[in-house]
């Protein structure tokens, strides 16, 4: 149901007209729209037109069709899948769009919100200028008062309160070269608290898919789906959240006749199109994954050789399956038996399989513990490293897989290094700094309140706080925070404020910073909500159509986007105004000192050459940006199922598309990427891999390492640890190396040479050795059934703090309180209090939250986007009609929504459905712009505010953190749904 601003007939438009008079005859794309009136191709007049009403873009000039015509291809800047949009640009106005078939991801298609992207660039709703709020007024300054005032402000409060307490804030909005330029701020700034939308989306899958198998990413590719057999969707819906995504998946289902299994909560327009349909009780993943475990395990339909080779304690998770019989699992899932053990035979017998799953499944406090079981059944049915299975975890934005590669992490530097000292050496080698410098940017912390001193380097080494607290971290005693000060100020690049739970604390939490500057395309609700009157900044930034730079989809492929025009009006592109604020700051002439700079704007391909100097952990030091651009040129020739292209190509021969990572050596080893991962049935020169051996050798007196397992054509032929020069030693293989090579790894290890390895050997020799002896460089290991570093080894199931069932609570709770990212987490008192207080008597209804087809992310950008508002413009709540009748609630009405912390209460319209079940609510996550009832619009910057305002579901979601990502919990909270 689409909920309209207006009612009656929908009047013909002059697009349906003109359609009506031309449906007699044939013709080709660009006879009908230069008929139409449409110049030049696509979307000629996207942002200048009132809706119902047609004009040709007269800035292009008034002969458009005898103009020269440019094409240039970017990526889409909303969800992960990576469509390519082509644009059509003439006299420097963008001007015509094609949905780029030539690509093998999105091949001819896109979705609503990639239809209609052009708005993004034109949009009259943009940031125009920079502007300052004074005296609770908004005031329009220049770019160097910006840059000016914004530096004095932070280097003060610097020198107050420390360089923890101002808080970097990045996002998924970022290219490649931005996530990284912004990680590397923060660590010159001299701090770990640098983090970004992957936090509150697919943190706790990063987390528990690289303590299984060894990297945080999606296997395999939406286009190897249609080599699946069963697919097993959960807690996704790429119908709405990723439309494209879906072309795969239902070309698998169909040309396959495969299995298409939808485990959901709620019935999904994902659902609709499944052959089986599991509804369970939101926040009991792990029951339903250990319950068709206990059915494989019962029935031996396990992998059982798989196991013996791969898998490090598969036994372990037996003895916690064996908890789950039919009859648990129905009484904490609802999910019927016998269901579920068909499903789990299908997905043990019909192979190939994949799970795929998203935000319906990591956003909880068990969130890294549901994707570990997850692994765990792929490992155990043998459905991982082979065409059609794996994990395909679908991601949010369009960069959110590679600004979490590139260090948007409070808990890691670029390309998971992580922080210890060997990381910060390495980096500060590609960097050409000293690693006393970049330690000396760092606090000292005191001893205070029961908390130990941390010296700078300890406090160098210590994650950061995260996305999802940065509210607790200012608005808590001193002596809660493990920082030298609280947080004072924030530097938000990107991000919505309406994405993280708590709402209200996280405007009590504004209220309190000494300065907030948001940069951002659109003013966003950090922006718009009455709790400031001074101090705080809006920054323009272009959008990533306006420059250059990769972006890397969910399936590990990075796509260069190359500026289709300027930025408009006067914003600048995100590379300028880091570049500026650090040359403000006074270390911008050491941060890019390896970086090329035309007229204060960095040069994005040469950012990218720097993250291949220095990303040899994660593979990206083989995707150059000629190769990248190369890619682009060629779409055409990649296969649409392999993704690969013919080997006798002169420009992309052998390649994947994308170069996916792990793309190893140097780029001119021409490594052809890694469409899927741990692969033993190819060659490692051919995109083969194995399982990370990045937890030692040997456990328990159990070996680590694989067992007669191993690679394509690899000179060893059983498992081998990480390599390492002294490793090398041992195989002799250090005569392989040239001089060169040895010079440089002699530099790197001093009088240690021993320990230099594939991941910190700038001169690429280890891995072009290695790759030459047919052997992953990060060695052959077994994938961790039982993760002894987590707080639960072996995944477990816990009640969601705010759970419906507290009879449950006793033998399911939480974590214990703990201390993590810096603060207490108080999970297991606020679920005691919950049943104490009788709270799910008072708040019965389970609300979850997701995606709607129309809008991506907090947003405001599509939100503002006259085209897409127009098909969703209020925001709602979709209530069961059993309990809309015992409420007297009537579709379409307004009704209030309240939540079980603080009063909280949203005002939002009735979407009376069976979609949800009974006593289950679902909200949208969209909207900004109402809180509790109140319209926010006059606190927008005159002519930013979005054309559809609506309350934020976050305002009543509620407190629950996974204790190893910090991720919050907004799927499974509770709320009370009365009539307005």
């Amino acid at each position: 149901m689409l909920i309209k601003r207006k009612s009656g007939e929908a009047s013909r438009t002059k697009h349906q007209a003109i359609a009506a008079g031309l449906a007699a005859g044939v013709l080709d794309r660009r006879s009908f729209l230069r008929k139409s009136g449409l110049a030049a191709g696509g979307l000629a007049v996207a942002g200048s037109i009132q809706l119902g009403s047609v004009r040709k873009a007269q800035a292009a000039g008034s002969a458009v069709s005898g103009s020269e015509v440019t094409v240039r291809k970017n990526i889409c800047t909303h969800c992960s899948v990576g469509c390519t949009v082509t644009a059509e640009v003439v006299n420097g106005v963008w001007v015509g769009q094609e949905p780029s078939y030539a690509s093998p991801i999105n091949r001819g298609t896109h979705c609503a919100k990639g239809a209609a992207i052009r708005e993004l660039v034109h949009g009259e709703r943009r940031l125009k200028y920079p502007m300052k709020l004074v005296g609770g007024q908004w005031t329009k300054i220049s770019w160097d008062q910006a840059i000016d005032e914004i530096g004095d402000k932070i280097t003060a409060i610097r020198e107050k309160s420390g360089s923890d307490s101002v808080y970097w804030l990045g996002s998924a909005k970022f290219t490649n070269e931005a996530s990284y330029l912004f990680r590397k701020l923060g660590a010159f700034w001299g701090t770990n608290s640098v983090d970004h939308q992957a936090r509150i989306c697919h943190s706790t899958t990063v987390a528990g898919v690289a303590n299984t198998w060894g990297y945080g990413a999606q296997t395999n590719s939406y286009n190897d789906i249609r080599n699946a057999k069963t697919m097993i969707i959960m807690g996704g819906n790429p119908a709405e959240a990723h439309p494209v995504s879906l072309q795969h998946v239902l070309s698998g289902k169909e040309i396959n006749r495969a299995n298409m299994i939808v485990i959901d909560p709620r019935f999904t327009r994902t659902a609709a199109h499944a052959t089986e349909y599991v509804r369970i009780r939101s926040g009991t993943d792990i029951p339903v994954i250990w319950g068709m475990l206990w059915h494989i395990f019962q029935n031996g339909w396990e992998d059982k050789e798989f196991i013996r080779q791969r898998v490090y304690a598969m036994d372990d998770v037996r003895k916690e399956v064996a908890k789950w019989t039919p009859d648990e699992v129905e009484r904490v899932t609802g999910v019927p038996g016998e269901q579920l053990k068909r499903v789990a035979e299908i997905f043990s017998k019909e192979k190939p399989a994949t799970l795929i799953w998203c935000m319906g499944a990591t956003q909880h406090t068990v969130g890294t513990a549901n994707v570990r079981a997850f692994c765990i059944l792929c490992l155990a049915t043998g459905n991982v490293g082979k065409p059609g299975t794996g994990a395909n975890i679908f991601r949010g934005h369009t960069n959110v897989q590679g600004a979490t590669d590139l260090g948007l992490d409070v808990t890691t530097l670029p390309l998971y290094y992580g922080l210890v000292e060997g990381a910060w050496k390495h980096w500060a080698r590609v960097w050409d700094v000293e690693y006393e410098w970049l330690q000396s940017r760092f606090d000292e912390i005191p001893a205070k309140g029961g908390r130990k001193a941390r010296t700078r380097k300890e406090n160098m080494e210590a994650p950061g706080i995260t996305s999802t607290r940065w509210f607790d971290a200012v608005n808590l005693p001193d002596d809660q925070i493990d920082q030298r000060s609280p947080i004072k100020a924030m530097m938000v690049f990107g991000h919505g404020g309406n994405t993280v739970t708590r709402l209200p604390d996280a405007i009590a939490g504004m209220n309190k910073l000494e300065l907030l500057v948001v940069a951002d395309p659109h003013p966003t609700t950090f922006a718009a909500l009455d709790a400031r009157q001074d101090n705080t900044y809006l920054l323009p930034i272009c959008t990533t159509l306006e420059c250059d730079g990769s972006r890397t989809a969910s399936n590990r492929s990075i796509q260069w986007g190359e500026t289709i025009v300027k930025p408009a009006f006067e914003s600048k592109t995100d590379y300028e105004v880091m570049y500026r604020l650090a040359t403000k700051l006074g270390f911008g002439e050491k941060m890019f000192k390896g970086i090329k700079v035309e007229n204060s704007v960095p040069v994005a391909e040469d950012i990218l050459r720097e993250i291949n100097r220095g990303g040899w952990s994660t593979g990206y030091c083989g995707q150059s940006p000629e190769r990248l651009k190369a890619h682009m040129k060629n779409q055409h020739k990649f296969d649409l199922v392999t993704l690969r292209a013919p080997k006798d190509d002169p420009e992309v021969g052998g390649d994947y598309y994308g170069l996916p990572w792990p793309c190893w050596g140097k780029p001119e080893i021409r490594h052809p990427g890694s469409h899927i991962l741990y692969n033993t049935n190819l060659h490692v020169k051919d995109g083969g891999g194995c399982f990370r051996a990045r937890f030692g050798v040997e456990r328990n007196g159990q070996t680590l390492l694989a067992e007669d397992s191993f690679s394509k054509g690899s000179d060893l032929t059983d498992g081998y640890p990480e390599f390492t020069m002294g490793v090398f030693k041992k195989l002799g293989w250090d005569k392989d190396l040239t001089a060169e090579e040895m010079a440089v790894i002699t530099k790197i290890g001093g009088n240690n040479i021993d320990a230099v390895s594939w991941a910190t050997d700038l001169s690429g020799g280890i891995q072009r050795v290695c790759l030459d002896h047919g052997v992953v460089p990060y060695g052959n290991g077994k994938a961790r059934a039982n993760a002894w570093n987590l707080p639960d080894p072996v995944p477990v199931h816990r009640e969601p703090i705010y759970t419906p069932r507290p009879d449950l609570v006793a033998k399911y709770p939480t974590r214990p309180d703990d201390r993590q990212f810096r603060m207490p987490n108080i999970g297991f008192s606020v679920q005691k209090a919950a049943v104490d207080r009788e709270v799910a008597k008072n708040f019965p209804i389970i609300l979850t939250s997701g995606r709607l087809v129309e809008y991506e992310g907090g947003g405001e950008e599509t939100r503002s986007n006259p085209w897409l508002a127009e098909l969703q413009q209020e925001m709602f709540v979709e209530i069961n009609t059993k309990d809309a009748a015992e409420r007297g609630i009537k579709d379409g009405q307004w009704v209030w929504v309240s939540g079980p912390e603080d009063g909280t209460q949203t005002k939002v319209k009735a979407l009376v459905t069976d979609r949800v079940g009974k006593g289950v609510a679902f909200m949208p996550f969209h909207f900004s712009g109402w809180y509790q009832g109140k319209d926010m619009r006059q606190y927008y910057p005159a002519g930013t505010d979005p054309v559809v305002l609506g309350e934020s579901v976050n305002t009543i979601t509620t407190y629950g953190f996974d204790p190893v990502t910090g991720m919050q919990e907004p799927k499974a909270t509770l709320c009370q749904i009365r009539a307005a």
